[in-house]
């Protein structure tokens, strides 16, 4: 067999055409797996989904709403939830935050303390007893409960939340808005989340701002209030006393060492107001009565007037400058394809409003045409670390192969030879690519190409320099030691160097088979995988090919005496 092999690979490198259609298969495989990228059949994304066994859940009401309509639309959502045969338990936490886990401290739950937040933590069943990961639950949850809970309260927001698989970032896609001027901020903050609404494969989508409500202002008649006998400190009391709950009075117990508060508010069937109306807020506050200190019943509405005014929505800034985000998540799709999607209808849609130039890669920098303000559109999130990511790997792969370049040159004192070195270790990448577009062609997600495939692309440099120079370093010592032929030494180098080069990969292969089924690192294992398939390919067949079309006997300063054949009995 392997002389059959060794005669294979003379033939293939001493005949010119079989030495072309080699290296022009090669240049093919390579241009094709780079092409894979752009047209979207392999698909890049810096981590994939992690499969987790609890996720949470963050309802948000628009600003102002009771705490009774957010009980509303969180018992829809508990409802819905709870269906889920993959669903162990469920806690709700109404008006609150839920305790802090690792996407909370991100996204900040221990701030939403108001009644119109609520948030649902849901635990599933062991990962290794379910036979779809989190993920997948999720994205077959999501509509259900969209379509069941979001159009109780107009404007309700229900965000799935779950546990990143990477580094800690605020959402998969965030638009940061900077500006000096809060109203337009909040007017191209809803413009651009408005574009995120109609983008295909981006949901939960929400604005870090407040929104501004219609909300009623109480001033006390302190003239009225003193000609009645009643004191301001009596109306806030009383004021406390029915919409909050006030603590009046205390109770001793020989049980406890401290005296029992005793709390007072109204029931939950009065407490509420009918609607929101200036009229509601005024019946409400009609049927409240005070008494002076003549033990006379005076009505509170009569000391008090009621002004609706605007609410004051918080400031949001960071490094000192005003700003906002527009938040959107991804559904089981890599963030980079929505994001130019939206980034498209952005400077479409607005150039009407705005004069919009590209800054960097995908910022942009807008112009108001109607006021002469200028606003800075800056992506972040998990597309930020994306870039940062591969652009760090990229420089890693760029800094390894220069070494590797440089090594070769002080080693081997030629450029050709380190050049060869090089092409060597760079060909792993098309068995990289053409590995994650068969696994994605056998599995029901998509099979990303993710930040784990780039370390196991750059790990295989070193496996593929290492078949590179075994081939060479024999071939010269052959041609030295053994005054052989360059085609000869070649080939028999190539046949003796197989076997190690084979032993290593099946090592590594199957080493790498228990990492490939993994949510996480699977993009490291595959690329392991068929990159060491492709190195070993690219060793055994291009490196001899481009190994004959240079002047090896100059570059190994050989002075042929005697040519020796390998089938010589004096050979050893």
């Amino acid at each position: 067999m392997f002389k059959k092999f060794e005669h294979a690979v003379r033939v293939g490198i001493v005949n010119t055409k079989t030495r072309w259609l080699i290296l022009a298969f090669t240049l093919i495989a390579f241009i094709v797996s780079v092409a894979m990228i752009p047209t979207g059949l392999v698909r890049v994304k810096m981590l994939p989904e992690k499969d987790s066994n609890t996720f949470n859940i963050y309802i948000k009401l628009p600003a102002g709403s009771s705490i009774y309509q957010t009980k509303k639309v969180s018992t829809c959502v508990y409802n819905s939830v709870k269906q889920n045969k993959y669903v162990q338990n469920i806690e709700l936490y109404s008006g609150m935050g839920s305790p802090l886990d690792f996407a909370g401290l991100i996204k900040g739950s221990q701030f939403q303390n108001s009644e119109n937040y609520a948030q649902l933590v849901i635990n599933l069943t062991n990962k290794h007893k379910r036979d779809i990961p989190s993920f997948t639950i999720v994205h077959n949850m999501r509509p259900l409960v969209h379509n069941r809970c979001d159009n109780i309260i107009k404007g309700t927001n229900i965000a799935f939340v779950q546990p990143p698989s990477g580094p800690p970032v605020l959402d998969s896609i965030v638009a940061e808005i900077y500006g000096n001027n809060a109203q337009g901020i909040r007017h191209l903050a809803s413009s651009v989340e408005n574009i995120f609404k109609h983008t295909k494969g981006l949901v939960d989508i929400s604005t870090m701002e407040q929104k501004i409500y219609k909300q009623y202002g109480i001033k006390i008649n302190t003239d009225k209030a003193q000609l009645s006998g009643i004191s301001v400190k009596q109306i806030n009391n009383i004021l406390y006393l029915a919409f909050k709950g006030k603590v009046v009075a205390v109770k001793n117990s020989n049980k406890y060492n401290y005296q029992i508060p005793l709390f007072v508010e109204l029931s939950n069937q009065t407490r509420p107001f009918n609607d929101q109306s200036l009229q509601a807020v005024t019946s409400k506050l009609s049927s409240l009565s005070l008494m002076n200190s003549k033990g006379m019943m005076v009505p509170l509405i009569s000391l008090i007037t009621i002004k609706p005014v605007d609410s004051d929505p918080m400031i949001l800034s960071k490094n000192l400058r005003q700003m906002t985000n527009v938040m959107a998540s991804t559904d089981m799709v890599s963030q980079i394809y929505p994001l130019m999607k939206a980034r498209d209808k952005i400077l479409k849609q607005l150039s009407d409003q705005y004069n919009i130039t590209k800054t960097g890669l995908f910022n942009l920098r807008l112009v108001s045409k109607q006021t002469g303000k200028i606003y800075n559109l800056k992506w972040g999130g998990e597309m930020k670390v994306t870039l940062q990511t591969f652009e760090q790997l990229g420089a890693a792969f760029i800094a390894a192969l220069i070494l590797i370049f440089l090594l070769m040159v002080v080693y081997y004192k030629s450029y050709k030879l380190s050049s060869i070195v090089l092409l060597g270790s760079f060909l792993s990448f098309p068995g990289v690519v053409f590995g994650h577009f068969i696994m994605n062609l056998f599995t029901t997600d998509t099979f990303f190409l993710t930040a784990t495939s780039l370390i196991g692309f750059i790990a295989l440099i070193g496996i593929s320099s290492r078949n590179s120079l075994l081939l060479i370093d024999f071939t010269r010592s052959l041609m030295k030691e053994k005054a052989m032929k360059k085609a000869d030494a070649i080939a028999f180098a190539t046949v003796t160097r197989a076997k190690p080069i084979f032993l290593t990969a099946v090592a590594i292969i199957l080493a790498s088979t228990l990492l490939a089924s993994d949510p996480v690192f699977g993009g490291l294992g595959v690329a392991l995988i068929f990159g060491t398939i492709a190195a070993v390919i690219a060793s055994l067949m291009v490196v001899p090919v481009l190994l004959y079309m240079i002047d090896l006997k100059t570059l190994f300063n050989c002075y042929v005496k005697k040519v020796v054949s390998i089938e010589d009995p004096d050979f050893d």
